[in-house]
């Protein structure tokens, strides 16, 4: 099956570099969607990763060295958003996507970004796209996860408390609605909760299930 990459590219609807149409390996949706708390108005939001050539994977191949002489610009990631695609019956949907280098995408992993790490632990509902080197990976993720995931999660959730307390409201009309009620943004303190539900998981079960505390 086409991944969403490589069909939105021959609509003309995106324009990643011209090997990521045939490259993307994974796909997945994020956001509110994987967390099973999504509306109908959410957006998509699509990561995955792609496998460039080999030369961009092992610069070593075509002569280049690390940190010596000329460095070569190397693909890390793609991304673009507000992508407008009309969807059955005469529905619009938005999509935003990231899709990184298999190395990049790695890296990140293996320092366990609560984004990159949730993104294999999506529901299979979500996964768009996915090759047989997406499933061998999707089948390890459980490798990438490490007791660091307490620093990085608990971080992520001190950046959302920081903007619960500077933002006072919002040019969203529904999110500033709750503001008005509640007195802060209740998609921040959401996710504060979410990334301190996945580090206790992380640490107590080495899993995560992204939507086991959805009521919550």
């Amino acid at each position: 099956m086409a991944s969403l990459i490589e069909r939105l590219s021959k609509q003309r609807l995106i324009s990643p570099p011209s090997f990521v149409k045939g490259a993307t390996v994974y796909e997945t949706i994020m956001g509110s969607q994987a967390y099973g708390v999504t509306s109908n108005d959410s957006d998509w939001d699509i990561y995955g990763f792609c496998m460039p050539d080999i030369g961009t994977l092992f610069p070593h191949t075509r002569g280049e060295i690390v940190g010596f002489g000329e460095q070569k610009q190397r693909f890390d990631q793609y991304q673009q958003h507000h992508v407008k695609e009309m969807h059955g019956s005469g529905n619009e949907r938005s999509y935003d996507f990231s899709i990184f280098s298999i190395v990049k995408y790695f890296h990140l992993c293996m320092k366990n970004n609560p984004n990159m790490v949730d993104s294999l632990f999506t529901p299979q509902r979500c996964v768009l796209h996915s090759s047989n080197v997406a499933e061998m990976v999707r089948g390890r993720r459980r490798d990438f996860l490490h007791k660091g995931a307490w620093h990085t999660f608990k971080g992520y959730a001190y950046a959302q408390m920081h903007k619960i307390d500077l933002k006072t409201n919002s040019s969203n009309p529904a999110r500033a609605e709750t503001i008005a009620k509640h007195g802060y943004d209740l998609k921040f303190a959401y996710h504060v909760v979410r990334l301190m539900d996945e580090a206790e998981q992380i640490l107590v079960e080495a899993d995560i299930d992204l939507e086991r505390n959805r009521e919550q």
